[in-house]
């Protein structure tokens, strides 16, 4: 197959700045919308802000659910961003309760500001992420580095060892995932300058 990643635009997302990271990291992206370039990518980046629910939508209405999860499950590896990491759970509680790609057990809930009535949310600027366990993705990048966030929810897997990094925000919670070709952070590695530049290039090197 040929070397391709691609960048999966479901109309929502920051996903010139994603691109220009891999770009700067030597892997070159295409921007995509359509079923059939993810069936010819051999990398697939998955980013994403807002609402849980319309980026669901948006993905159904470009047909896109059932080839992401085929590819993903095919064993292509495959970064989420953020709100691209949420949709790979079995669902979310974010203005309502929405299906999710289900492809990590697991739900999306809110930062309780009932419970920690001086936490702002979202959660928003510099953080650190301490490792749960030596992940690919993560080598090179040093325990208790700061990386940017801006988010309202967060992800409970069902399965605590998917866990590769977790971070305190009121409450302890994790911040990336890793299972077999997956790699998925809530931060954003595109904004997290020279450490999240070395995530995206470690990225790079994967193969299936």
């Amino acid at each position: 197959m040929q070397n391709r990643t691609v960048i999966v635009d479901y109309g929502m997302g920051n996903l010139r700045s994603v691109q220009k990271a891999l770009e700067r990291v030597g892997c070159p992206a295409a921007v995509v919308d359509c079923p059939d370039a993810l069936d010819t990518a051999s990398k697939i980046v998955l980013p994403g802000v807002g609402a849980f629910g319309d980026a669901m939508d948006g993905l159904r209405q470009r047909g896109l659910v059932e080839p992401l999860v085929r590819n993903i499950r095919a064993g292509k590896p495959f970064l989420g961003i953020c709100l691209g990491l949420q949709l790979l759970f079995t669902k979310s509680y974010e203005d309502g309760e929405h299906e999710g790609l289900d492809l990590i057990p697991g739900e999306v809930v809110r930062f309780d500001s009932a419970a920690h009535p001086d936490l702002k949310i979202p959660h928003m600027g510099w953080n650190r992420i301490r490792k749960a366990r030596k992940v690919r993705a993560l080598a090179g990048v040093g325990d208790d580095t700061y990386m940017y966030f801006v988010h309202s929810y967060y992800v409970r897997p069902n399965d605590a060892a998917v866990a590769a990094t977790r971070t305190d925000y009121g409450v302890p919670f994790v911040s990336a995932i890793e299972f077999e070709n997956l790699f998925a952070t809530q931060f954003h590695p595109e904004k997290s300058q020279a450490n999240g530049l070395r995530i995206l290039g470690n990225f790079a090197q994967l193969s299936a």
